[in-house]
């Protein structure tokens, strides 16, 4: 329960981490029917576009490439994802999501999108809307180095 006796944190970065953290709960309770969560399936479901680098697949997802490095050793331990030498640079490994990780994905994306809808339900999808052009602009601005 809430204790509203305490004022709201001035931190950016308490409410932005303490949001998210509530909204993975909510995917990662749907997608445990499907033995992953939500950054398993993020990293899947980014990795299935096109095989790309590691470090190419950490910027886009906003992630060091050594946490990301460690968030994939389950993924190849399960058989879902495979890693490959580059053909121009062998230094650099290739993500290549399996059939299996494909598969994977087609059963999780109907859980991702129950809770998805869920929290465009619970908050209203104007505001859904709105959270998500601040957020944008937000991000844009901060990988910019650009003052507000």
């Amino acid at each position: 329960m809430p204790n509203h006796d305490l004022p709201a944190s001035v931190c950016t970065c308490f409410r932005v981490r303490k949001l998210a953290r509530l909204m993975t709960q909510r995917y990662d309770r749907e997608l445990a029917a499907v033995d992953i969560n939500l950054n398993q399936y993020s990293i899947l479901r980014r990795a299935s576009r096109t095989p790309q680098t590691v470090g190419a697949l950490a910027r886009e997802i906003g992630m060091d490439r050594t946490t990301l490095s460690r968030d994939l050793k389950p993924l190849v331990a399960t058989g879902w994802i495979e890693l490959h030498s580059s053909e121009d640079d062998a230094r650099q490994r290739l993500i290549h999501v399996t059939a299996n990780g494909k598969r994977l994905l087609a059963r999780a994306q109907p859980l991702w999108r129950k809770a998805q809808d869920h929290i465009d339900a619970s908050l209203g999808r104007a505001r859904v809307d709105a959270l998500h052009a601040q957020l944008d602009r937000a991000m844009a601005q901060l990988e910019s180095g650009a003052e507000a």
